[in-house]
Formats: C-alpha cells, structure tokens, sequence
C-alpha cells in the first residue's frame, strides 16, 4: 500500500487554533488561517514582520506586561531548545478597523522549538488559546459577582504562578552557573606530557538542570608515564560537581603513590564510602610506560577505553572490570590488565554520554565510536576530539554530559 502524499503546509493551515511560525529574530514566518481570523490580520499583515510590531503592548494600560513576558518566554525558547508553557496572560489587541481602539484579551500561550539539523532552533511554534470569553463569562444578576470573584482568582493565580516559574528558571540558572564554573576550574586544560600530545574535551548537557559529575585527569607518573583518568558521579546539579571534585582530587593523590591503577581505584572506593553523593560513580584509571609501551588499566564500571593502532584496528580494553565506587557492601581487590601498544597508536578515554543513547543498546555507541576512531585515526589529538564529538554527539544536542581524552601514544 502506498503511503499518501502529505501536504503539510495545508495540515498546517488547516490546524484548529491560533498557531503561527516565527524566526529566531521573532519575525513571522507563517501563520494558520484560525490564527488570521481569530487575530483580524492578513497574511501580508504578517509575514515578514517583528511579532511586537504587529501588536504593540497597550499604551493606555501601563500595568501591562504581557509583551515583555511573551517575548521572554520566545527567546528562552530560542535560547534553551526547550518548549516553554506561558501562565495566563493578559495582552490587549489594537481593533485594526479602529486604530487607537484597544479590545481585552486573555491568552494561554505555548512556544515550543523547530530544530535545525545543526540541533539549533530555526523556527518557534507559537500556540495560543484565547480564553477572553472564558473569563468574561457571567451567570446573571447573582451570579455576576460569583463570576467576577472567579476571574479575579484564575488570573492571580496564574500570574503568581508565573512568578514562581520565573524565580525557579533564574535559581535553576545560577545553579547551573555555578556548577559549570566548578567544573571548569577542576578541569584545566593539560600541561606539556612530553614528546607526546594529548586533548581533552568537555560538554555539558544541554538545559538548565543537566549539569552533572563528569570529569577527566592527566597525572604525571615516575620515568615520564602518566596516568590517564575519567569519571562519572551518578546525579546532576551543583551536587554532583562537589562530589565529582573531591573524587578527582582523591584519585590523583592516589595514582601518584600506588602500585598501579587498581590498587588507586580501591583507595579512591574506599574514600568514596565517606563522600556524600559519591556512591555508584565510575571511573576507569590507565596507566601509561612508554618504556615497555603498556597500558595497564582497570575500571570501575565505566564504559571501556579505546585503543586504535595505526592500521585502524580497534581494542576496547574492557578485561578489568569491576562494579562502581561503594557499590558492594564489603571492600575486596579489583582487577587490573595490561596491554602492549606500537607507536602511532591513539588512547580514547571517555564518558558514557559520548556513545550511549536511550533507546538502543551500548554496543551500537560502542561500533559508531570504533568506526569514528579508524577513519580519523591519523588525526592529531586536538582535531580527533573534535570528529569524535561531531560524530557522536546527537545534532539535537547531548542530554548528558561528556568529558573526553585523546592521547597520541
């Protein structure tokens, strides 16, 4: 059976209720014939057009906020990529029979993105339900007050309710800002390891509250080794980021006076019993010896490093692995493994919000990353990291964070 040719600029313009397209700059882009009948505009009245120049905010009112609270939640929404859902709303229309003429009007509005291929916003959905009769509805002689009571109670408490909105928005953003400091001053970028070269990389989440725990570290070894980092802390929020640098400040400590990388993994779980919020955090530690070219690893329920050599073949180093930090009740040894590496070769190591996805299996993030690895494997580490992110990142944007090593061995 043939699927039916759609013709969705008609499914557009025949939608029930008022629904107009705007560009990023809040221009009309297009418009539904109900939000042209019930708004008394034309199309040419519209298109092309700032929102806020086809209708103005009343003048006569100057109580009135309903343009400057429309235009923030449009541009939050431009910001974000995230649906924004408005509070009852009062905005007066100027009669375009009779100008100067202004008709009260009560909207309950709903601004929600249209993303690009690039996961930016390239049009806002703009849906709103006028509700003036609603409001206005009167029962008689005695029920007019009742009436009146009513409508003096739904519309204080929607504009309450936007202030609540608003306060949690700007405390959620300060969180986050703080957080993505935090982050940033415990994730330097690293010095000289040298004759060999390193990157590291760091994405947050998108959205105001998916801050979360991620981080990396580089830490110089005796005779010129080093050992190589990353961790997850389960959560998210300024919490999360605390957590997170206590553990990284741990591990360094104990990579430098441990014999190998699991006997650092055990201190760093054994401290994490008495970190709040640091239980069930993954972590894998990888120590490099570029004398005998080996990578000795374990991890602690982290997604598995990667080692691509030369010719492109990859080998996920996942023969040492043990639950998460304080995720057993007793304390027992964990599992180190060694490698051999030639020269040339490059070590990946990552979080889980590089290859995972929701609605699939691990092992599909784990192939889409081993392809990544060998057809970029001759990159330098600098422009590696970058192809790794475009290539495993979603274009819509990550809904979680991703922090990322690449060492050049």
């Amino acid at each position: 059976m043939r699927k039916p040719q759609i013709d969705y600029a008609a499914v557009f313009r025949a939608l029930p209720g008022m629904v107009a397209l705007l560009t990023p700059d809040l221009v009309y882009a297009d418009a539904n014939e109900d939000f042209l009948r019930l708004a008394r505009r034309t199309r040419e009245q519209l298109l092309g057009r700032y929102i806020f120049d086809v209708f103005p905010e009343n003048p006569n009112d100057p109580a009135a906020a309903g343009m400057q609270e429309t235009r923030a939640s449009m541009l939050r929404v431009v910001d974000t990529g995230e649906r924004d859902t408005m509070a009852l709303i009062r905005y007066d229309i100027e009669d375009p029979a009779r100008p100067g003429h202004w008709r009260e009007h009560y909207w309950s509005p709903v601004n929600a993105p249209v993303l690009a291929a690039d996961g930016k916003v390239a049009l806002v959905v703009h849906r709103v339900e006028e509700v003036t009769e609603l409001i206005r509805a009167r029962g008689g002689p005695v029920g007019d007050d009742r009436a009146r009571v009513l409508e003096a109670e739904l519309y204080t408490r929607a504009r309450e309710l936007q202030d609540v909105n608003e306060r949690l928005r700007h405390a959620h953003a300060r969180e986050r800002e703080v957080a993505l400091a935090l982050q940033a001053a415990m994730l330097p970028a690293p010095g000289p390891i040298g004759p060999h070269e390193a990157a590291v990389r760091y994405r947050p989440a998108i959205g105001a509250l998916n801050v979360c725990g991620d981080w990396y570290d580089l830490v110089d070894l005796p005779g010129d080794n080093l050992a190589v980092a990353v961790g997850d802390v389960v959560g998210h929020g300024l919490a999360a980021a605390c957590a997170m640098g206590q553990l990284r400040s741990a591990l360094s400590a104990a990579c430098r006076v441990a014999d190998g990388p699991a006997l650092a993994l055990e201190a760093l779980g054994l401290y994490a019993r008495y970190v709040e919020g640091a239980e069930s955090t993954t972590v894998v530690t990888t120590f490099i010896d570029w004398d005998s070219h080996t990578v000795t690893y374990s991890c602690a329920g982290h997604p598995p490093p990667a080692l691509v050599d030369p010719e492109g073949t990859v080998t996920f180093l996942d023969q040492a692995t043990d639950p998460p930090l304080a995720a057993r009740p007793e304390h027992l040894p964990r599992p180190q493994a060694s490698t051999s590496f030639t020269e040339g070769s490059t070590l990946v190591l990552y979080t889980d919000g590089l290859i995972e996805r929701r609605d699939e299996d691990i092992d599909a993030g784990l192939a889409r990353l081993a392809d990544s690895l060998t057809r970029h494997r001759h990159a330098d580490p600098e422009p590696l990291s970058d192809a790794l992110l475009a290539d495993l990142l979603p274009s819509s944007g990550n809904t979680d964070d991703s922090a990322l090593i690449v060492i050049r061995l």
